[in-house]
This record gives structure tokens, C-alpha cells and sequence, in this order.
């Protein structure tokens, strides 16, 4: 939310009609639904374009204007989908899409206390990899590499710090203002709060509540039970909005929700591949039955494809490469998500340098939003790859890819903790075992007791609570 100054009117971000229809235009052409006859008639109204990485634009629009967008945007709904075929929205027509034995066999998980220990480093990999990316979240990929570059941490391998950075590359490429004071190498002590650890908090709580067998409904009364609004961003204040209205599941994905591709449910997957070792079907089923309270589409398989190959990596019996092959097992093979993810393989394999991969990949993909599940999971399926199972390079490189940074870098760093079990001590020493929240419960939990909570429930015989 912006803040305004007394007696200016208060800007909820993610939220405004006149700020949605913009990202409507770009998601419609992005599916091959044409967005021109509406395009024409926002701009000739006087309609400006979508912010580019903020949540609303400086000024409310004029009431004639925001009543026009909320036309623009039902109508824009209504447009047939070319893709629609390739890129389907139901479980069962998702599950038609794969290979006959479905994402193949996977390995036995290891025995109790093995995968307590690496459930134990994947929490700590999520949340080294997620800080690392914090200062420099939504920063052009040029600035990122200016910031290292002047600190002598390129090809990155630290935490980002400002000790040595020249004051004018700081004020041309300004931290993240709300993590630079908890997440830069000089001001770290302990995981502070963000989304990507609090929507797996959220998940233990569903887990508990109502056990694997969970609802898409449920999910959205633990939703309005326990997370504030105001800590939800995008698609998911979006679907927030629309519990509000009255709406039900799945059109609190649908209704006035441009961001629906976005990466909002991929950061809630690795919880469905945690809990069900070695069975990525199940880890997927439940990863969509999570997902589209908010998501469709390329936004609900990002979460596909990672809670499977979290399945995978939980067995401690699969290298990372195995893992992503029985996540991209999961989504429909003929989907933009899954090419992207095929081209992110590909590119970390034909690449010396990673610098190269992330150049070619920004290329390819840099006309979606930084926040749009295609470029970011193709960045993750990169990173990990090119990585080959190092811990410190799987966070690095995803990272120093760009886009949305402290989301992929949760992601590759809890995935390759998961299989390698451990996370170095100078990634794990600063987070001091204490993780901040505001989700009811959690607020200063360690990493292990959150292993022993989850670890729970990695048996389909978890009871419901």
C-alpha cells in the first residue's frame, strides 16, 4: 500500500481497477487473446499504462475513467484463448497431459531422522536464498550487477552489502526499502518476514487443520482466519479481495485478477513436495488444490513443477536434474511454462558462464512482467541446473538471474538443500535459527521445529488435526 500524506487518498496497490486493466492488456496479449480493440479504446480514454513494478500508480484515476476499466476488464475476460487447449485449467485435463506412468518412478525416501535433517536445511536453504535476493528485489538486472560488481562480489557468491559502493551507483540503483535495513551483509540477525516463508508457515496450518486431504476451500478460511490482508501482494490480494466480495473458489482466481500467472503459487509449493516424498502425483495434486484459489494456467503449473520436483528431492535419493525432470513430468507439455522450462535446461547446458545464461534468458522472456511465473521458473529450472547441486551457486545464480530475486532464490536454495541435506555454515550462521512472522504462532520459530512439524506430515497416514 501507498502511504499517502494527510488529506491525499489512500492508493491500495494490486487493487485498482484503472491499475489492473494495463496488466489485463499485457496478460491477453501474452495468451493470444486480442487485446487491441480494448487497448485502443483505454488509451484514446485517457488510460495510462500498468505500473511497471510498483502495485498503483501515483493518482487515482477519474471515476469516468475507473468505471470504463472495469469494462475494459469484463470484457477482456470474456476473449477466447487460442492457448486454451495447450494450456489447460482442470485437474483431470491436466492429468491427461502426462506421460502415461505419469512423472515416472521415483526413489524410497530415506528413513526418519535422514529426512528431518533435510527437511530441517531445505527450510534453512529457503530462507538463506530468500534473503540473499531481498535488497535488490525489483532491480533491473544491470543494476544488480552494478551493486556487486562495485563491492567485489561478482560473479556474486555473498551477501549483497553497500561497504565500498560508490554513493551515486546506491542512489541510481537504491536497495529494496524495506529489506535493506534486515537483509544486506552488515544488518543481518535472523530471518526477518516475507512472503515466501510465510506462505509455507500457512501450509503447515493447513496441514494441521485439516490434514493432505485438504480443500481449496479450506485453504481460503485459514486464509482469511489468519494471514492480513495487507501481507498479501498480487494475484493474492486479488483472490482476497474477491472472499470478500462473496466469491468462491475458482473464480476468486478469475475475477478482475491480471496477475493470475503470476509466481504467487510457486512460493507456496515447496510445502506439497515436502510432505509427500516420492510421490510427486501427490505433491502436485496437492499444489493445485492450494493454487487456484489464486492462479490458472502457467501460474497454477510453476507450482506443479516445483512441489513435484520437491517430491523428487525429498527422497535424498535424486540429484537436482532428476528432480526438475519430475517436475516438468507434471505440466502440460505443450504449455509456455513448460517451454520456458525446457529452454532454461537447455541454456544453463550450453553456457560456460551464467551471466550468458541469464542474458539469453532475458531476451527471450523480458516482455512478461517481473513477477510472471514463465521468466521466473525458467530462471529457477537455469539456475539449478547450471549449479549441478552446489548449494552456494543454486542461490547465486538465481539470484543474479534478476526478476522477482528473493522468490527464486527461496526456491532453488530449499530444493538443492533438499538434496544435497545441508546448508553451508555461512549461509545457515546468520539466520541464527530464528525466523520472524506474522502468522499466528511461528512468530521467532527455529528451522528445527519447523523440520519436526513438517516431517508430521511426509506419511500419507498424517492424521487430520
Amino acid at each position: 500500500m501507498t502511504w499517502p500524506a494527510p488529506g491525499e487518498p489512500v492508493r491500495l496497490t494490486w487493487a485498482q481497477p484503472e491499475d489492473l486493466v494495463g496488466h489485463e492488456l499485457r496478460q491477453a496479449a501474452e495468451d493470444g487473446r486480442d487485446p487491441a480493440p480494448a487497448l485502443r479504446a483505454w488509451l484514446a480514454a485517457g488510460g495510462h499504462p500498468a505500473p511497471p513494478r510498483a502495485g498503483a500508480s501515483p493518482v487515482p484515476a477519474p471515476p469516468e475513467l475507473r468505471a470504463l476499466a472495469v469494462r475494459l476488464l469484463d470484457e477482456l475476460a470474456r476473449l477466447p484463448s487460442p492457448t486454451a487447449a495447450d494450456e489447460p485449467q482442470s485437474w483431470n485435463a491436466i492429468r491427461a497431459t502426462w506421460p502415461p506412468a505419469g512423472p515416472g518412478p521415483t526413489p524410497r525416501p530415506e528413513p526418519g531422522p535422514a529426512l528431518r535433517r533435510r527437511l530441517e536445511a531445505a527450510w534453512v536453504g529457503r530462507a538463506a536464498g530468500c534473503l540473499l535476493g531481498k535488497p535488490v528485489e525489483k532491480l533491473p538486472l544491470d543494476g544488480i550487477r552494478a551493486l556487486a560488481r562495485a563491492a567485489g562480489n561478482w560473479p556474486l557468491d555473498d551477501w549483497f552489502s553497500a561497504r565500498g559502493v560508490p554513493p551515486e551507483l546506491l542512489a541510481a540503483h537504491p536497495w529494496n526499502r524495506r529489506s535493506a535495513p534486515t537483509s544486506l551483509a552488515e544488518t543481518i540477525d535472523g530471518m526477518p518476514e516475507d512472503d515466501d516463508l510465510n506462505y509455507p508457515l500457512l501450509g503447515l496450518l493447513l496441514l494441521q487443520r485439516h490434514g493432505k486431504g485438504f480443500t481449496t476451500a479450506d485453504v481460503a478460511r485459514l486464509w482469511l482466519d489468519e494471514l492480513p490482508a495487507g501481507r498479501t501482494f498480487t494475484a493474492e490480494r486479488a483472490a482476497y479481495r474477491n472472499l470478500l466480495l462473496g466469491l468462491e473458489p475458482p473464480a476468486t482466481a478469475t475475477h478482475h485478477n491480471p496477475f493470475r500467472e503470476w509466481i504467487g503459487a510457486l512460493i507456496r509449493a515447496d510445502v506439497h513436495g515436502w510432505t509427500n516424498p516420492g510421490d510427486p502425483a501427490a505433491a502436485a495434486a496437492q499444489a493445485y488444490r492450494d493454487a487456484v484459489l489464486t492462479h490458472t494456467g502457467n501460474g497454477v503449473y510453476a507450482a506443479l513443477f516445483i512441489a513435484a520436483a520437491t517430491a523428487a528431492a525429498a527422497t535424498g535419493r535424486a540429484d537436482v536434474h532428476t528432480a526438475l525432470r519430475a517436475g516438468l513430468a507434471v505440466v502440460p507439455p505443450r504449455s509456455r511454462l513448460a517451454e520456458a522450462v525446457r529452454t532454461g535446461i537447455r541454456t544453463a547446458r550450453e553456457e560456460a558462464g551464467f551471466d550468458r545464461v541469464a542474458d539469453r534468458l532475458h531476451a527471450r522472456y523480458g516482455h512478461y512482467h517481473w513477477v510472471h511465473a514463465v521468466p521466473n521458473t525458467a530462471l529457477i529450472a537455469a539456475a539449478l541446473t547450471h549449479a549441478d547441486g552446489d548449494f552456494t551457486h543454486s542461490i547465486c545464480r538465481a539470484v543474479s538471474g534478476g526478476w522477482d530475486t528473493d522468490s527464486n532464490g527461496a526456491t532453488a536454495g530449499a530444493l538443492c538443500a533438499l538434496i544435497t541435506g545441508e546448508v553451508p555454515h555461512r549461509w545457515a550462521a546468520p539466520l541464527k535459527n530464528r525466523l520472524s512472522t506474522t502468522v499466528p504462532g511461528f512468530d521467532g520459530i527455529g528451522f528445527d521445529t519447523l523440520a519436526h512439524l513438517t516431517h508430521r506430515f511426509t506419511t500419507q497416514e498424517a492424521a487430520r488435526s
